[in-house]
């Protein structure tokens, strides 16, 4: 596996991403409205930044409610998202998704519960 991206929930996606590109080089390479959120990729070069923005009282409008804006998840970049879920039961770890499900880009992507990953949400996404 490899590290794929960093999701950050935030208010202002388009605040965020001018100071990611400013500082950081970032440049924008995908973005989409998806389950009731905005969603922008930005490419780092050797993993991304997805930008996640409430449209409604979604997930990430409830997580922002809860502990502000910040890192939301990390996500792997896995070539089976499927034996990825095996694995991860395998370790006692406990998933959010029993399995693969369509995400943002039309990857498979499936999430593993915080309170079996040492409170980091992991989720992992196959290209």
């Amino acid at each position: 596996m490899r590290f794929d991206h960093a999701g950050i929930a935030t208010d202002d996606a388009e605040g965020l991403m001018d100071v990611f590109e400013t500082a950081f080089d970032a440049s924008l390479v995908h973005e989409e409205t998806f389950e009731g959120m905005d969603v922008r990729f930005l490419d780092l070069g050797n993993g991304f930044f997805e930008l996640l923005e409430p449209r409604d009282d979604g997930p990430i409008g409830t997580y922002l409610e809860r502990n502000g804006p910040g890192i939301h998840h990390l996500a792997l970049e896995t070539d089976d998202a499927e034996r990825a879920l095996e694995r991860a039961r395998e370790a006692d770890i406990d998933p959010i998704d029993e399995e693969p499900r369509q995400g943002a880009w039309g990857h498979d992507v499936a999430f593993l519960h915080p309170k079996s990953t040492g409170g980091v949400l992991i989720e992992f996404v196959e290209h």
